[in-house]
């Protein structure tokens, strides 16, 4: 059904929006891997709704609790079980979609497939998946600490609407992206941001971007070609996410206006390391890593759910106008940065164990 991911280290999540709540299984963590519920919290605590006055003011503590596969703060290896209970849900705000199909939503595609649906609050399609997903990436991070300790992900906005940051991605971290509510690294283009988001709510609208992500300290050859390539598993990840339209690595597509001769990362050699003086390839060559610093992008659109009257059908194709009810981000990019770091540590960490079974 298309709810797993991976494949050493392979998760698969669970839950509604609206249900008993949100979960994930891990399967594939190694043994004694140092890990406990704090850790996950932190992760979650950045993701959760209502934090901000710019996001969705549903109020989820997102509370973790680990299940299985965890004793006396370690992995046994077995798989681990990770369970967040719901606890502000209010599916009867959505009982006028129960025939109705909102624009850009889930809710035709999700009846044409299966002839049901949870039309509470999009159910499965919704991004409350995602926490899931965020707490697999904690532990997926905690086996590169291991496996790769040098390897550092960062992810940040850098662009909502037709406002960009200026962001030096080599020197980019945590602190300087979760120095505000957007989490824009660049100062002034987050005052911007913030009263753009601000205004588009009161609008009754939403606004999407561009969240761009860095890996650094990959080394080399992660990747396994032919059809599981680095950048491929990468971009599944990212497109997985709910509401991304778009994923580039490197150059992405500006490498169509260039020139081979301008395009190509020259070779060398630094402290008897082989680098590229340029990194076009965006840290991924043949599918494998080079050993540069890995970024990419990913573009999100604007939220589906907007406080607009818009056109649309019923089940029983009769026409209709609806004005959406309930909470929502007007703007769900400072949300899903997390989600974008944790989707590229679960990558990067199936990726390290399976580099680990071939060269050992």
């Amino acid at each position: 059904m298309g709810s797993s991911f991976g494949q050493l280290f392979r998760i698969t999540t669970f839950g509604e929006s609206h249900g008993g709540g949100i979960g994930v299984v891990i399967d594939g963590c190694p043994p004694k891997i140092l890990l406990k519920e704090s850790d996950i919290q932190s992760e979650l605590d950045r993701r959760r709704p209502g934090q901000s006055k710019i996001t969705t003011q549903r109020s989820e503590t997102d509370r973790c609790e680990i299940l299985s596969g965890i004793f006396e703060g370690q992995t046994l290896g077995t798989p681990i079980a990770i369970l967040i209970r719901n606890e502000d849900a209010r599916p009867e705000a959505y009982s006028e979609l129960k025939d109705t199909f909102r624009p850009s939503h889930a809710d035709f595609t999700y009846q044409a497939k299966y002839g049901i649906r949870n039309w509470q609050g999009g159910g499965r399609a919704s991004a409350r998946e995602t926490v899931g997903r965020v707490a697999a990436g904690v532990v997926a991070r905690r086996i590169l600490e291991t496996i790769f300790p040098e390897i550092e992900i960062v992810a940040y906005v850098a662009q909502i609407h037709g406002i960009a940051a200026q962001v030096n991605r080599s020197t980019v971290g945590r602190q300087m992206v979760e120095s505000n509510i957007v989490r824009c690294p660049d100062g002034a283009a987050a005052e911007e941001m913030i009263s753009l988001i601000t205004k588009t709510r009161e609008d009754g609208d939403s606004v999407g971007g561009i969240i761009e992500c860095v890996a650094r300290g990959v080394p080399p050859g992660l990747g396994e070609p032919v059809f599981d390539k680095l950048e491929a598993d990468l971009a599944k990840a990212m497109l997985s996410l709910p509401a991304t339209k778009g994923f580039e690595i490197g150059s992405g597509f500006s490498a169509t206006r260039m020139r081979g001769s301008e395009h190509n990362d020259p070779f060398t050699v630094e402290e008897n390391r082989i680098r590229t003086s340029t990194n076009n390839s965006g840290g991924v060559q043949g599918g494998i890593s080079n050993g540069e610093e890995i970024y990419f992008r990913v573009a999100f659109k604007p939220t589906s759910t907007i406080a607009r009257e818009q056109r649309t059908v019923t089940a029983s194709k009769e026409e209709k106008t609806l004005a959406a009810r309930g909470r929502h981000d007007p703007c769900v990019l400072p949300r899903a940065v997390p989600m974008v770091e944790a989707m590229c540590a679960l990558v990067l960490a199936d990726h390290a164990l399976r580099q680990r079974a071939l060269s050992t």
